[in-house]
């Protein structure tokens, strides 16, 4: 959703091969209930709820958590965005529900254990393994609100608008003059005057601006803390009782820092990940998977950027990026065309190697055993790029 609105803003969006990809990047991405849980710890203002796994757990949590509720919203838990537009393959439309809290049960039963479609899933969908039960909050009014690290600054940047709880990009276009930029300066951190700017461009009706302010420098303080990469807010609300809360949040996290981020990448739910990705990491191999039918295997992520905009030249698609990096072993070069030909879009494998980074050998003999392990019903075309005439050869 940002990087769509930053597209819409004018700032430089990321292509691979020459087109826009709707991928998942390798940045952690938690579920909602997870999100607000962290925020509440850095005294963020959050509805109360809980997350439950099955349907025996429902009355209890409710009765538990927000007791005396009327009404409860029901939230399926898929790391995606749309579930209150989407549509559950039983037929069951709609991820997010407002119901009386005695049907409550019956709505959750409808979608755990289901597979959630929205515009972000794509056509395979989510299965939805939480739903997370939230109290009722009276809403008087909803932002947006988001920080990123803009290239462009070299920085964070905070983007808010006075109207949220709708598609951001839809607003950007219709109404660009309604969307603030506000960036950090990083050495500096966030003062009071960038908070300011941010609830003045916000336009709260009924929250307090100085309780506001403060809220925001939080929400700076936590992105910072927590080293995210994107914290978004949609939408950021103000309630009859005059708080700013964060209804609704979606949080990516730095890969690079999990080794200081261990109780945040615990959270981690590989279920809800592409399983290609997931084995990727496992075998230490840097994959992204794409939409194409020409699967690459390749040494360098320069040369892989520069493989992929070569097929998609001469008019094929990349069915993924590969590194295997300099030190590769046999077996993750085995690892790596298990990878690929689970992939049933595959049609073509192409192993373009660097010589001067990379013993081509290893990769030989990674191909020979891979071929043995697994059927091979594709064909494989193996490239040598030599640093010098030294250079080993397929």
């Amino acid at each position: 959703m940002v990087r769509g609105l930053l597209r819409k803003l004018g700032a430089q969006s990321l292509t691979i091969a020459g087109k826009w990809q709707q991928q998942q990047l390798r940045l952690l991405n938690i579920h909602e209930f997870q999100g607000a849980e962290l925020m509440g710890k850095y005294g963020i203002n959050v509805p109360k709820g809980v997350a439950v796994t099955t349907l025996g757990d429902v009355k209890k949590a409710i009765q538990d958590v927000i007791p005396d509720q009327n009404e409860v919203v029901v939230k399926a838990q898929v790391l995606a965005g749309g579930r209150g537009l989407g549509t559950f393959k039983n037929g069951f439309k709609g991820g997010v529900h407002i119901v009386k809290t005695d049907q409550a049960e019956e709505i959750a039963g409808k979608m755990l254990g289901q597979i959630l479609v929205t515009k972000q899933t794509g056509a395979q969908g989510k299965v939805v393994s939480k739903v997370y039960l939230c109290e009722k909050m009276s809403l008087v009014n909803e932002m947006y609100f988001s920080i990123i690290l803009d290239r462009a600054t070299a920085g964070p940047l905070i983007i808010a608008c006075s109207k949220g709880g709708t598609s951001i990009e839809d607003l950007a276009e219709k109404f660009p003059d309604m969307i603030i930029k506000v960036p950090i300066d990083v050495f500096r951190g966030i003062t009071d005057e960038d908070a300011a700017k941010v609830v003045d461009g916000l336009a709260p009706k009924v929250a307090d601006r100085n309780d506001s302010i403060e809220q925001v420098k939080k929400l700076y303080k936590m992105f910072c803390e927590c080293d995210c990469t994107m914290l978004e807010i949609n939408p950021l609300a103000e309630t009859s009782d005059k708080k700013l809360v964060a209804a609704d949040a979606k949080l990516n996290f730095d890969d690079n820092a999990s080794y200081r981020q261990k109780e945040i990448f615990a959270l981690r739910d590989s279920s809800q990940e592409d399983p290609r990705e997931v084995a990727a990491a496992k075998a230490d191999l840097n994959y992204i998977g794409l939409d194409g039918e020409i699967g690459c295997m390749v040494n360098g992520a320069g040369l892989a950027m520069a493989t992929m905009d070569i097929i998609k030249l001469h008019g094929g698609t990349p069915a993924n990026f590969l590194d295997v990096g300099g030190n590769a072993s046999e077996g993750q070069v085995v690892e790596a065309f298990k990878i690929l030909t689970s992939d049933e879009k595959v049609k073509a494998i192409l192993v373009n190697i660097f010589g001067g980074i990379m013993k081509c050998d290893v990769i030989a003999s990674g191909i020979v055993n891979a071929a043995k392990q697994v059927q091979l019903k594709v064909p494989v075309v193996a490239l040598r790029v030599p640093m010098s005439n030294k250079g080993r050869e397929f």
